[in-house]
């Protein structure tokens, strides 16, 4: 919960700024944890907050995860009460924890895998920090979560594990991006890909949370040939990403005789001298399989930023037409250093309506799935409209040095503003089987709809309704 970037950064900027020293000091005045807490109806550990910590929390802060301290026991967690206090109730995204930014106030609040905290959770935290965070009655304590090891995977025994090339960052070094060589997948026969993880494994001592160096992984496939094919739908591997299971309607489809490559890798020093590669755990559908509805995407940006130094508040848009009837399955924002805050809009006969916001971390780069009845079906000739904010000056702690304009590019004091986001395309008997099917499981009234389905509000679809006419329905 405590993490910027690889944890490394968070401890040198802590280290140089004397803020440490706060946090630690912070940590020492607590008051004495009671013993007699939960006799009085008090907040506890035990009853209240480990609850919070093994949801929201301890996927990355444990053990051999990627987050600078472990928050697994009460020993563990009551040093750094105060700073969870001040980490989880901050409002800006940069550095808020959990790192889930999705806005509240606004769109579609159903996620999969939604780790946030409500308002009631944040002030249980700091009524049990103000309180002196007391331990509580162990009989309260829940069952401690298991988790992977590290040859173990979330997604349950793979099929297939593809190595990648190792690659060294001296201790110091400045960020490196560029490609990694291709990686035999070794199978003879098509298949679809029903799910995959990717893990880090490195020769680092890990120091405080200092042991991983790949900031993000962009993978394709290559054919016999070396033609690159499945132009979408393989997810990028960033910090804070554990596995992905795919719709079982659209497995992703691997060839026989393909390789694995990481096109596009961004790398940084973790404190240490380090060598590091990747793990790609696949499971396969049963052989034979055959999607049911074909992969789409709603991979759209513009590189239209020209941002100016010294400046907050700078927002720029960016458009695209839908041209299939489509389900958005993922909400991904991606800009760079100075983002802050990301919005997308559907704008459809005549009306808009926001479908998600999100505050926008560099040090965590965030895809949002949406649930079930939530993700957004979109009528072709849909617009949509991405907006992204920047902050570019002093209060951005992201910003190396806000006196300088910065346009678009790959580096992460560059800029990028990007939707990055699988999709399901839909025929048009696929699409009114899905709106009505929401309909129903919503039970929507006529004329009733729901944000992210504008034509959920029609009890059926006039018969004679033409391809080129939809957006006016």
């Amino acid at each position: 919960m405590l993490m910027d970037r690889s944890g490394t950064h968070w401890i040198r900027r802590m280290k140089a700024s004397g803020a440490g020293i706060a946090i630690l000091a912070a940590a020492i005045a607590l008051p004495p944890a009671t013993a007699d807490a939960a006799e009085r109806g008090e907040v506890t550990y035990t009853k209240d907050i480990a609850p919070i910590l093994q949801r929201s929390c301890q996927n990355c802060h444990r053990p051999s995860s990627m987050a600078p301290m472990s928050l697994m026991t009460y020993e563990e967690v009551r040093p750094w009460a105060r700073s969870i206090r001040q980490r989880t109730s901050q409002t800006g995204a940069v550095g808020k924890m959990p790192p889930w930014f999705i806005d509240k106030t606004v769109g579609i609040q159903d996620f999969k895998d939604d780790v946030s905290l409500s308002a009631a959770e944040i002030e249980t935290i700091g009524r049990w920090v103000d309180n002196g965070a007391p331990r509580g009655n162990p009989a309260d304590l829940p069952a401690p979560r298991t988790f992977a090891g590290a040859d173990e995977w979330d997604i349950g025994e793979p099929d297939l594990i593809v190595t990648t090339p190792a690659v060294t960052m001296a201790a110091e070094a400045p960020d490196w991006w560029g490609a990694l060589e291709p990686v035999a997948l070794g199978i003879d026969e098509d298949r679809y890909v029903a799910a995959m993880q990717v893990k880090e494994f490195s020769d680092a001592t890990g120091g405080v949370g200092g042991k991983f160096i790949f900031h993000h992984a962009l993978m394709t496939m290559l054919d016999e040939d070396g033609n690159t094919f499945g132009d979408y739908g393989w997810p990028n591997t960033t910090t804070g990403r554990f596995g992905w299971t795919f719709d079982p309607e659209v497995g992703r489809y691997v060839k026989g005789g393909s390789s694995l490559l990481y096109h596009s890798v961004h790398l940084h020093a973790n404190g240490e001298d380090t060598t590091a590669y990747l793990k790609v755990a696949f499971k396969f559908h049963p052989a034979g399989y055959q999607p049911t509805k074909q992969l789409g995407s709603l991979g759209f940006g513009t590189p239209d930023v020209d941002l100016r130094p010294m400046e907050a508040d700078q927002a720029f848009e960016f458009f695209m037409t839908v041209e299939e009837h489509t389900r958005m399955t993922t909400f991904g924002p991606h800009m760079h250093a100075p983002g802050v805050r990301f919005c997308i809009e559907a704008i459809y006969g005549g009306r808009s309506e926001t479908l998600s916001c999100a505050g926008y971390d560099h040090n965590w780069i965030r895809a949002y799935l949406y649930a079930e009845d939530a993700a957004p079906l979109l009528p072709k000739g849909t617009i949509l409209r991405g907006t992204g904010y920047f902050d570019n000056t002093p209060a951005n702690p992201n910003i190396v040095d806000p006196r300088n304009w910065t346009g678009f590019g790959h580096r992460s004091i560059d800029n990028m503003l990007l939707h990055i986001g699988p999709a399901i395309t839909l025929t048009e008997e696929e699409f009114q089987a899905e709106v009505a099917a929401r309909r129903e499981r919503l039970g929507l009234a006529p004329g009733e709809t729901v944000v992210g389905c504008p034509l959920c509000s029609l009890s059926e679809f006039p018969a004679d309704r033409p391809a080129q006419d939809q957006n006016q329905q």
